[in-house]
């Protein structure tokens, strides 16, 4: 099996290769062209961008989250029937967790046999960046660079003489030249920082990356180089599509999703795998929906309540709804975002925002990231979701932090290994029913988790039929 695609890296984080992986995806898929997206590592804003560009979900390749085996499968899974595969790499092309570069975006380049384009900051350079490509196509001989994107090129002639260097040295095309861009030529440049959620401008702003790279960038020739990917792998012919085998019963046990523009980050694969245990899912919004209404589990993903914090605090019905339900033993698994709003209060510039008031916790904000990176967690207290004993491999990016705590450490189930976590080494909140984190999963890496959220929603069913009856 031979899967069309490429791989989009740079020399460093902030050269600009969202934009262009964007930009790409959504020309490509203008043409005609069907484009699987993937994001390497773990993240969701960039997802939520590809994803819109591509028209269809963005999915995360992470050898540190997930097996090799399980990404190579998902990788097939979500490019079998697509012309072309455009993953976008993160930070440098060879950064990664250690020495050897685990995890880095070159090791999943080898993994999946896929060629390199790396997109290149030519601000302030010339022939020198011939040097910096030249090393990298020499530093690691499996991975295979076949072509470079020149970004904030000054103009004609700083183009020729960054083309004709890296060419001439390198011995690769250069497929593209983007020149420095104005404000009033594309004015949200920092797209990739921001979620779509957040904004009206989002199908605009990717038509235009979209116009950035049909102009600039040799789309024909890019699309070539992706035919030189042979990617062959034992597992092709166990590759499914499980999105099309779900089953549902119709007695099956209701999930609520709270997905709305401050709750937004949940991988694609976390909601197909509830769907996939035997549940159904329903998403509900914590800004507008007057209830949870009629389910028997909550999942509260991460996002950003601090932006959304008034409108949250002023939706009493829900959160009064989520706290009685909590009490009355609705199982709840919340990450991050979610920790928050179970949280009694969010106080920023001095004013108090009162969240579900669930958990005994104050939470606020820091101006500067307080966890950041792969987490990796002991279970090593009792809950919900987890049998103790379980390593948890997760991750965790927050701004928020913990002004007070009034509970106790009997609260605590899970023992950070590496990462910040809730407080002291520790995190994994349970009370009752619910599991507050501040880790976030990968429900390809931790498969257990979608059986275990389904099995307590069908007990609580069950449970709450025979009150009824």
């Amino acid at each position: 099996m031979t899967v069309p695609g490429i791989v989009i890296s740079a020399l460093r984080g902030g050269a600009g290769k969202s934009i262009l992986s964007i930009g790409i995806a959504a020309a490509l898929k203008n043409r005609g062209t069907s484009v699987a997206p993937f994001k390497k590592g773990p993240d969701y804003i960039d997802t939520g961008w590809l994803a819109l560009a591509a028209g269809r979900p963005c999915y995360n390749l992470d050898t540190f989250l997930i097996s090799e085996d399980q990404v190579i499968s998902s990788f097939l899974n979500h490019t079998k029937t697509m012309d072309i595969a455009v993953v976008e790499g993160n930070r440098g092309l060879f950064d990664g967790i250690d020495i050897d570069g685990k995890t880095s975006t070159a090791e999943i380049s080898k993994l999946l046999g896929l060629p390199v384009i790396l997109c290149v900051d030519g601000s302030k350079t010339t022939r020198t960046m011939a040097a910096a490509v030249s090393g990298c196509i020499n530093f690691d001989s499996g991975t295979r660079i076949k072509g470079v994107i020149l970004n904030r090129v000054a103009g004609k002639r700083h183009e020729t003489i960054l083309r004709n260097s890296i060419e001439h040295f390198c011995g690769i095309p250069v497929l593209g030249a983007v020149p420095k861009l104005r404000e009033h030529d594309f004015p949200e440049r920092h797209m990739g920082l921001v979620p779509t959620f957040e904004h009206d401008w989002a199908t605009e702003s990717v038509e235009a990356a979209a116009g950035i790279a049909s102009t600039y960038i040799d789309l024909d020739r890019l699309f070539s180089v992706a035919k030189e990917g042979s990617f062959k792998t034992s597992l092709s012919g166990t590759a499914e599509d499980k999105a099309s085998h779900f089953r549902t019963a119709e007695n099956a046990p209701r999930i609520g999703i709270v997905k709305d523009s401050a709750f937004q980050f949940y991988y694609p694969e976390n909601i197909e795998a509830l769907q996939e245990a035997g549940s159904t899912t329903i998403l509900l919004n914590a800004l507008t929906d007057s209830s949870i209404k009629e389910v028997d589990a909550l999942y509260i993903g991460g996002g950003f309540p601090e932006t959304h914090a008034d409108a949250l605090a002023g939706n009493t019905g829900f959160r009064e709804d989520v706290k009685a339900s909590v009490e009355n033993g609705l199982p709840v698994y919340a990450e991050c975002g979610g920790l928050m709003y179970l949280g009694e209060n969010l106080v920023m510039e001095g004013k108090e925002y009162p969240m579900t008031g669930v958990l005994p916790a104050v939470f606020g904000l820091s101006k500067k990231p307080v966890g950041h990176g792969y987490t990796i967690s002991l279970v090593d207290g009792e809950n919900p979701f987890f049998p103790v004993g379980t390593e948890i491999r997760g991750h965790e990016f927050r701004y928020s932090t913990v002004l007070e705590w009034r509970g106790n450490d009997d609260y605590f189930t899970f023992e950070t290994k590496r990462g910040k976590g809730f407080r002291n080494k520790r995190d994994g909140v349970r009370y009752k029913n619910v599991l507050a984190t501040y880790t976030h999963i990968h429900a390809l890496g931790t498969p257990s988790w979608a059986e275990s959220m389904v099995r307590a929603a069908r007990a609580f069913k069950e449970k709450k039929n025979g009150r009824k009856t």
